[in-house]
């Protein structure tokens, strides 16, 4: 009788976890990189203390509780903002505006940041133009903007636009203008074409500026958020807490306000994290 023969198959690896492996590898430096400097003990010394102090300030009656609702009351009316006030759709209405409003003014002034900086002689004749706009605070255009773009979505994704777009402009001119010359002029000795320096030389060289740039603008763009919400929006977080201050619900209030700030907190620690990773000769003294 004669053996049977067993071949035993390995079984086949699968593709998901090493497609997504570099992902989460991504997203696990993210979080130590943000939350280190976050809950660092120096930080935690400081933190502490104040929410300690200001959980027992209205507990005590220091403070009347409806001027200062304690942190552990916060946490009910978190709750109850994502079960009865429909919060997560706020959320995502916000969010929309804000990267709509951010993207479009990224796609405009990073690519006119480096056709300025790159050729003196366009710089010259429409940087002054822009210069002259830039002062004009942002909230100022709500006016003009209401009465032309009237009150929806067109007009919050420009204001939202206004407060991205300058920042993000003039540190791009800025990186382009203090672009190493030997760099051009190693690109150019090998026949690179000025499409191709502005593209792989000066947007690169640029790259930290652009992010310093897209800090300041998303905080800006952060606020312009709100003031469009609060004057022209029947939904957002900025609705929302222009509803609670209609009411005098200061507790739902300060939900909204640790909301936004903790959006902003996320943003600017994001672009921190990109900026180390993708501009890292910034940081090589």
């Amino acid at each position: 009788m004669r053996p049977i023969a067993l071949t035993v198959t390995a079984p086949k690896r699968a593709l998901l976890p090493s497609r997504i492996s570099p992902l989460l590898g991504a997203m696990r430096q993210f979080a130590g990189f943000s939350l280190g400097s976050l809950l660092s003990r120096e930080s935690l010394r400081v933190l502490i203390p104040l929410l300690l102090l200001w959980e027992l300030l209205p507990r005590l009656g220091l403070v009347p509780v409806t001027l200062l609702p304690p942190p552990s009351s916060l946490v009910h009316t978190l709750k109850f903002l994502l079960t009865r006030m429909s919060l997560v759709q706020h959320l995502g209405t916000s969010l929309l505006r804000y990267l709509l409003g951010s993207l479009l003014a990224v796609l405009l002034a990073v690519p006119l940041g480096v056709v300025l900086g790159w050729n003196s002689l366009i710089g010259r004749h429409a940087l002054p133009l822009f210069q002259i706009l830039a002062p004009i605070p942002p909230p100022a255009w709500v006016p003009l903007t209401m009465v032309v773009l009237g009150v929806g979505l067109p007009m919050q994704v420009f204001l939202i636009f206004l407060g991205v777009f300058y920042p993000v402009l003039f540190n791009t001119y800025q990186g382009v203008r203090d672009t190493e010359p030997r760099y051009l002029a190693s690109a150019r000795v090998f026949g690179a074409s000025e499409f191709t320096v502005m593209v792989w030389v000066l947007f690169w060289s640029a790259l930290g500026p652009i992010v310093m740039g897209l800090r300041i603008g998303s905080s800006i763009g952060l606020i312009m958020l709100v003031v469009a919400e609060m004057f022209g929006g029947q939904s957002g977080v900025g609705y929302l807490l222009l509803q609670s201050k209609e009411y005098f619900q200061i507790d739902r209030m300060v939900v909204c306000m640790g909301i936004l700030g903790g959006f902003g907190w996320f943003m600017n620690e994001l672009l921190k994290f990109l900026e180390q990773k993708y501009a890292r000769w910034r940081f090589i003294h």
